[in-house]
């Protein structure tokens, strides 16, 4: 069994590869041996799962061993979004959370999410000490201890529950639904054939507005394409929305914990755009000053937003490990990723691409102004922004080699310009997975090694446009000629 690491969101591999349920069985042994360590056994563990293939079955097995060590399990009934499983572990105020999903990945990986009991992805500390626990079994998972699914339930270790209606009455305490469901929109939804595939219809339907849901079916093969919502695996969705007349097309990943948007013209609005669209919605709309966080690979123009609003704003490295707790740290108001993670204070320390999404419906609503015009006003106010990621693919056996020879040449680079612009400054992150370089007119070049999958991620936001190829390019360049 290959070694088990923890990345920015849990741990995903290939299934019946590395992912098998020998894994499954080992991970959950270390968060039962965690919860018990921590005098968690009377709260319990809530496990929920997504609808990848065998995910439901994945989570049963993850049930009879944490059941074993004498902890109640609160198990889902159906596969649903990752954040009804962070809510439900609030609300049943378990010691922790399990989800077997891997978001946005190829359909051939599952994952293992471990939450903290405040329904925040576990951070960093808890993450190294269930490590500690998985590592000596790895070479032998027979010793794990198990119960029989069927034995724990006449036990009452194994209680089943729909997640679906608490969390659903959760947003709509969020947000007037009966208002959207009169104000007469055509919403275009794509949950990717994931766990959201239903939710849209459910918050939203049953009145003037008209709710066109694609791909809301069971598809564990998610059509062919990674289940995150960007182009071009949402190409489609972006093309028919000016065909249903659609005012928004409302996106989320696999797991519906990532949100991506369209506006009323088919045009992809960005991850960076949208981070900036919540912030000022909260900002104008809400009326709300408390501090932020983002990501390193997030946009400047949460900075800019900042200096208007008197907001502060915290940065942090990339995953919802590093942003709940430091949401939680400092009482902010909202937190986010590149990769269209949108946390909320009053919602939930953790990501909700759902709720995401229904606040931009909702900036909509009480500005009467379409998308399209929301992100025009945003660039006068903080931009412009030009923003786009290129991902380059290794090979998972030999990515380790090609990780420490990469990390090795961007821990040395010092480059003096790129792409003919003079370089300010060069960081190399906290999370030594990575350099930011920051150039002479307020653009930024990022160079970062994913932790859950073998890639390279290069980042790049700019003032025009025309820059993005270049600036992407210089970064390519300095991955391919790593020695």
């Amino acid at each position: 069994m290959p070694k088990i690491v923890f990345g920015t969101d849990g741990w995903r591999a290939r299934m019946a590869d590395a992912y098998t349920y020998d894994a499954v069985r080992v991970c959950a042994n270390g968060v039962a041996e965690w919860v018990t360590a921590h005098d968690g056994a009377d709260r319990g563990v809530v496990i929920g799962f997504d609808r990848r293939f065998s995910s439901e079955f994945f989570a049963q097995a993850a049930a009879e061993v944490v059941a074993a060590h004498g902890v109640h399990v609160f198990l889902a009934s159906e596969a649903a979004p990752t954040q009804s499983f962070s809510w439900a572990t609030m609300r049943k105020k378990a010691k922790a959370g399990i989800v077997i999903t891997a978001s946005h990945n190829p359909w051939m990986d599952n994952g293992f999410k471990v939450k903290a009991e405040t329904g925040a992805a576990a951070g960093p500390d808890m993450l190294k000490e269930i490590e500690a626990i998985i590592h000596p079994l790895e070479d032998t998972p027979e010793k794990v201890a198990r119960m029989p699914f069927a034995q724990a339930q006449q036990q009452g270790l194994v209680e089943i529950f729909d997640p679906a209606p608490d969390y659903l009455a959760r947003v709509g305490e969020l947000f007037d639904l009966e208002a959207f469901k009169g104000a007469g929109y055509t919403i275009l939804c794509e949950p990717l054939y994931g766990s959201a595939g239903g939710y849209f219809p459910r918050l939203l339907g049953g009145g003037k507005t008209k709710v066109i849901e694609m791909h809301g079916e069971r598809n564990p093969y998610f059509g062919g394409v990674n289940p995150e919502p960007i182009r071009p695996n949402i190409d489609e969705f972006l093309r028919r929305i000016p065909v249903e007349h659609a005012d928004v097309g409302l996106a989320v990943d696999g797991d519906a914990d990532r949100a991506g948007l369209g506006d009323e013209k088919g045009e992809f609005v960005t991850t960076l755009t949208l981070y900036a669209l919540l912030m000022w919605y909260l900002c104008e709309i809400r009326g709300l000053r408390q501090p932020v966080v983002k990501t390193v690979n997030m946009t400047s123009m949460a900075d800019r937003l900042g200096e208007k609003y008197g907001v502060k704003v915290y940065e942090v490295p990339v995953g919802f490990k590093y942003i709940g707790p430091k949401m939680q740290e400092t009482n902010a108001m909202f937190g986010g990723e590149e990769s269209g993670g949108f946390g909320f204070q009053m919602h939930l320390p953790e990501r909700d691409g759902i709720v995401a999404d229904l606040f931009i419906l909702d900036f909509m609503l009480k500005t009467k102004k379409t998308p399209s015009q929301l992100v025009a006003e945003l660039m006068d106010l903080a931009g412009p922004s030009f923003y786009l990621r290129r991902d380059l693919h290794f090979a998972a056996a030999s990515y380790a080699a090609t990780k420490e020879r990469i990390m090795r040449t961007l821990g040395g680079a010092s480059p003096l310009s790129i792409a003919g612009h003079s370089v300010a400054r060069t960081v190399q992150l906290d999370t030594k997975d990575g350099t930011k370089f920051f150039l002479d007119d307020g653009s930024w070049l990022l160079v970062r090694l994913s932790g859950t999958e073998p890639l390279v991620r290069v980042y790049t936001e700019t003032g025009s446009q025309a820059e993005i190829g270049p600036m992407l390019d210089a970064g390519e360049k300095m991955i391919r000629e790593a020695k």
